[in-house]
Parts: C-alpha cells; structure tokens; sequence
C-alpha cells in the first residue's frame, strides 16, 4: 500500500470517528457509505405537521383498503349481472395488477423526480405536468377517474379497464406512504404497523356497505361512496404535502435528512441490482396473493360450499376485520418475539387454522377461524416493509418499496386468477388447499430474506 493511500485511509477514519463523537452515525450499506444526524428535539410545530402528514399517508392506505375489501362482496353479485365464470371473473384481479404494476414501474423514476413534490418546470407548461405534479396526489386522481367509470355498471370490459386504472393509482399512493413512513426516524415500526392497520380498517368498513349495495338492484352505486371518498383522499394529500419532495417534508417535521450523493439516473438500476428488493417482492407477492384471494373467494366459498346466504359478505369483514386488529394488538408480541421469528409463529398457526375451515363444515366456526386468521396475516406486510428500511439503502427506499409492493401486487392477481381456474374444473372447495400450499410457500420465502443488510469490508 503506498503512503498516499495510507493517509487518505487515516484521514477517512478520523473524519469517522469525528462524526460519531458529533453524534452521526455510520453506516455502511451495500458498497455505499451514508451519514444520519441526531434528531434534534421537535417543535410543537414540527409535530403537528408530522401528525397531519402521516394521517395523510394513513388516509390513501384506508382508501387501498377500501379497494381491496370491496370485491368480495360483490363478486357473486357481479357473476349474475355480466353472466360470467369463474375464470371470467378473475380478470378483475389480473387487470387490477397489471395497473398496480405499471404503477409501480412508473413510480420508480417519479420518485426521484418528483417524490411527493413539485415538477422542475413551470405548472403552465403542460396540463399533464398538474395533473402529475406528485406522485401520490396522481395517484389519487386516477382513483377518482376508475370510479367514475364503475359507478354506472358499464360493460364488463369497460369495468375491467376500471380496475386497471384503479391499480395503477393504488399502486403509487401504496408506494409513496410506505415509503414515507419507513424514511420516518421516529418510532417507524409502531407507525408502519398503524399505517396498515389503517388499511385494514378501510377494507374492514368496505365489506359492511357493500355486501348492502350486492343485495339491490343498483350496487354499481358502491362506486360513487368509493369516488367520494377519493376526492377527499386526493384534496387531503394536496392539503398535506402542498406538492413538495418528502426529504423536504421529512425536514419540516424536524427529521435530518443528510445530502448523499448519488446517480438518480441510475435508480432503477441499483434497486434492480439489490438481491433483498426481489426476494422481499416475490415474499409480499405471496402474501398479498393469499390475502387478496380470501377476501375475494371466501364470500363465494362460505356461499356454495356452506350454505351461507347473502350476509356471507360479512365473513369477508370479519377477515378484513382481523387484520386491522393484529396490525395494532400484536405490536407487542412482534416485539417481543423478534419481527423476523413471529412471522414463522403467525404463518404455522395461519395454516392450522385454514386446515379447520378446510375439514370442519360449520358456518361460524368458519367464520371465526377466517377472522382469527386476517389477525395472523395482519402483521406480516408491515414487518416486511419496516426490514425493507432497515436493510436497504435510504435513498432508493422509496423506489424499492414501489418495486416491492407493485411487483407483489402481481400476487394479487396470479393466485386469486389460479383460483378461479381452479374452480371452474373442480369447484370453490379447491380454495382451502390452495391458500394451505401458498402459506406454506409464504414460510419458505421468509426464510430466504436476508437478516441485516449486506456490509462491505474496510
């Protein structure tokens, strides 16, 4: 080693220790070296506006949740009107991922140009630059487009383009509000966990309307709660973030956000580049496959194969119910446990309890076990998404978790349609064993997450 290298080498570990005693802290991830200050005390001011912007994130996630408990319910409803299959019908989740995913790929480069913020260019150049002028406020704007165009019961291809365009503005908002929290430096595993918890209470509440819109003559009309709802999800989020980037936001709440240098360019590249981003993706993937698909199926299943009536879609609440509870009352058994090793406790029981509704042919102790088995599958994205930020680099958080939850939504379609073909040849009874051989495919993916982040040698 020459002498030049060797101070260049003394000089670096002086500047570290420097920074340490000055209260930085050091990390090393993946190759790439990232300094994060101390956070000075907040303001009252500061906390009042990190509270209206993590509502802010909290109401797009109620509103994803909205989304996703709605389907179910009117699912048997839908088949009758349109006259369609099983299989037929599943393109509802494949268009609605496909959306979802060109969300997700579309928010990769937004986030880094726009994040939540403003356009670098005049607003008067283009309309398309207003209405794009941050990516979770047109992610919202596409919401109020796909409801507008559900609401009236148009043809069914008409109401499958819908839920693509409805995916694709989920998609960004589940990006942006993922993303923003986990970039938040205080108490960020209690907040993702509320964040989600949110969600559940949105997909809880949406079952109780819609199973009532099912049962008359015009239940497109669910649509226009749904379309308000968005409006003000959209005016709430504009109201929020007034078009500004989130490391400004994150600054306004008193959070040091460190200037890092690197190539916005080459984002997508380095999160393509992370081995954690896709084994995270394909784990969310199976997950959201299996939540998706018993909120969707399970109205269908408790329906045919035991005898419920019109009121099944209350199950579907329960299940949507039980999530909103365990993403909140189980904070302290993740804690406890570890957020990696309770996932393992959380799927074993999960597939115990989907064994029961398989082989037991009881209306509620079916009902309870689907509702006990959301509260187990509760936890598992917001813990996924909380070891997202700790294990990837910060500045390509947000891109990464877009990646992720776009790429996992393809898990919404892919086991929901398997579903559907599955039991056009063999009936809905062949649901059970599909979500016990998914969960056991959720415990397999979980173990290939790496624990910590990838650390490079002095």
């Amino acid at each position: 080693m020459s002498s030049q290298t060797s101070v260049e080498l003394e000089v670096r570990r002086e500047t570290s220790r420097k920074q340490i005693t000055e209260g930085h802290e050091l990390s090393k991830i993946d190759g790439v070296e990232s300094t994060q200050a101390e956070r000075p005390k907040q303001t009252k001011a500061q906390a009042r506006i990190a509270r209206i912007q993590f509502a802010a994130c909290c109401g797009s996630l109620f509103l994803a949740g909205w989304n996703d408990g709605t389907l179910g319910p009117l699912l048997p409803k839908i088949q009758s009107v349109y006259d369609v299959g099983f299989a037929v019908v599943s393109l509802l989740f494949v268009l609605s991922c496909v959306g979802f995913v060109g969300g997700a790929l579309v928010n990769v480069p937004l986030s880094d140009k726009l994040g939540f913020g403003k356009v670098h260019s005049e607003p008067s150049e283009s309309f398309f630059c207003i209405i794009l002028i941050c990516s979770a406020t047109s992610g919202s704007v596409f919401q109020i487009l796909a409801y507008t165009l559900m609401a009236p019961a148009l043809p069914f291809p008409a109401l499958v383009v819908a839920y693509a365009i409805n995916g694709f503005g989920v998609a960004m908002q589940d990006a942006q509000a993922n993303g923003f929290v986990a970039s938040i430096d205080s108490n960020a595993e209690a907040k993702m966990g509320i964040l989600h918890a949110v969600y559940g209470a949105g997909a809880l509440c949406s079952p109780l309307v819609a199973t009532q819109f099912a049962q008359q003559k015009h239940w497109s009309f669910h649509y226009l709660t749904s379309l308000g709802l968005s409006l003000v999800n959209t005016l709430v989020l504009i109201l929020a973030f007034k078009f500004k980037r989130q490391d400004e936001c994150l600054r306004e709440t008193g959070q040091v956000i460190p200037e890092i240098s690197r190539d916005e360019n080459n984002a997508f590249k380095q999160i393509l580049a992370q081995k954690t981003v896709h084994l995270l993706a394909f784990y969310i993937l199976v997950y959201v496959g299996v939540e998706v698909t018993i909120g969707g199926w399970i109205v269908t299943f408790i329906q045919q194969e035991r005898n419920g009536g019109p009121s099944a879609g209350y199950i579907s609440a329960g299940f949507f119910g039980g999530l909103m509870f365990g993403r909140v009352a189980l904070l302290w058994v993740n804690e406890r446990v570890g957020e990696r090793l309770v996932i393992f406790f959380y799927a074993i029981l999960a597939i115990g309890l989907e064994l029961v509704v398989w082989f037991v042919p009881s209306l509620v102790g079916n009902a309870v076990a689907v509702s006990i088995v959301g509260m187990l599958l509760g936890p598992m994205y917001p813990i996924a998404m909380n070891h997202a930020g700790r294990v990837l680099p910060r500045w390509i958080l947000t891109g990464s978790i877009g990646w992720i939850a776009g790429f996992g939504q393809a898990g919404s379609a892919v086991i929901p349609f398997m579903t559907g073909a599955i039991s056009s040849k063999f009936g809905i009874r062949s649901l059970q064993p599909l979500l016990v051989s998914m969960m056991g495919l959720l415990i397999i993916m979980w173990a290939l997450v790496p624990r910590a982040p990838r650390r490079v040698k002095d």
